[in-house]
Parts: C-alpha cells; structure tokens; sequence
C-alpha cells in the first residue's frame, strides 16, 4: 500500500504519533489532561480509518482480479464461437 501523505510532502500522520505528541507546558496555558484525553480520541478515530481505508483497498484489489479474470474468460469464449 502506498500513502498518500499530506501536503507539502510530509508522511501520513500515525496513531502513536498523535498518542505520544508532547506539548510545551505554559503558565497559563491548556489542560495537559484534557489534550491528551483529545489526542487519544484522534488517534483512535485515525486508527480506524486507516483499517478500514486498508480494507477498502484491498478488496479494490481483489476485485479489479476479478474482473480481469472474468474479462478474460468472456474473451476467451467469444473467439471460440
């Protein structure tokens, strides 16, 4: 499978990525709970979406065989009539 990537070429963002992100603490700055609650949530909905966008490939896969092979079969028949 290949990636897509976002733009300006930089690699598809993974799950972990986003689970170990760290951010610089500030005086008065977010909730580190409450950012890596979220962080957690993205990573998993990017989890499956990921699985499933590997899924959905690879039944493209099995069905452009498919079709290839019964393509084939169907020239095959209409020579020989």
């Amino acid at each position: 499978m290949e990636d897509a990537g976002p733009a300006r070429g930089r690699p598809p963002l993974r799950p972990w990525q986003i689970r170990e992100r760290c951010f610089n603490v500030r005086r008065r700055g977010l909730d580190p709970v409450e950012i890596r609650a979220f962080l957690h949530q993205v990573a998993d909905e990017l989890t499956v979406a990921q699985t499933a966008l590997v899924a959905v490939q690879e039944e493209n896969v099995r069905i452009k065989n498919a079709l290839r092979v019964w393509q084939s079969a169907q020239s095959a028949n209409h020579r020989y009539r």
